[in-house]
């Protein structure tokens, strides 16, 4: 089976919508508290959930369009959006490690989508 292109897209696509998720369960952590109504009300925290499952309904049908050793290595995608999320919305700073880290992510998304 070949990977559609649409599928990568929509891969992407959920990468970018699950990686808001962590952002959000970062925020919600720092008003954490642990009883029924703190985690119900904790606007952040529902948010995160609800964008972790939202991306896995963009990647479901993805699935169809192509094979899985293609399509589940462009999450990885995800590690990149949560850094530079971190960076624009927590302020959180990179460093050289870092962003050789990122380097190594997207020559791996490379040559695995050369595959497709």
């Amino acid at each position: 089976m070949q990977t559609e292109i649409w599928a990568i897209g929509l891969v992407i696509i959920a990468t970018i919508v699950g990686a808001l998720g962590p952002v959000l369960l970062k925020r919600a952590s720092g008003s954490l508290t642990l009883s029924i109504k703190g985690l119900l009300t904790n606007k952040n925290l529902v948010g995160g959930f609800v964008l972790y499952g939202l991306a896995t309904i963009f990647f479901i049908p993805a699935l169809k369009g192509g094979e899985l050793s293609v399509l589940y290595p462009f999450v990885s995608i995800a590690y990149i959006w949560v850094s530079l999320l971190s960076m624009w919305l927590l302020k959180e700073e990179m460093n050289l490690i870092k962003w050789s880290g990122i380097f190594f992510i997207i020559t791996g998304v490379i040559l695995i989508g050369f595959a497709a």
